[in-house]
């Protein structure tokens, strides 16, 4: 499998990697997460409840800023 992957155009191999990744993400409930991961989201959320504000735009510091 990994030398007919090989044998497609850096392109190709490109738009392969996005489809694969679409299908993973038609099925998030699929995708498990570790007890360690949780506790971060419950975590992240939490503090986003306590202050809305108080996080940075995505994209803060990566020179990609929309403001």
């Amino acid at each position: 499998m990994k030398a007919d992957v090989l044998s497609l155009s850096v392109s190709e191999r490109i738009q392969l990697a996005v489809d694969i990744w679409d299908t993973i993400a038609e099925v998030p409930e699929e995708v498990g997460l570790s007890d360690e991961q949780k506790a971060e989201l419950d975590h992240r959320l939490y503090a986003y409840h306590q202050n809305p504000d108080g996080g940075f735009p995505v994209g803060h510091g990566t020179g990609t800023d929309q403001e």
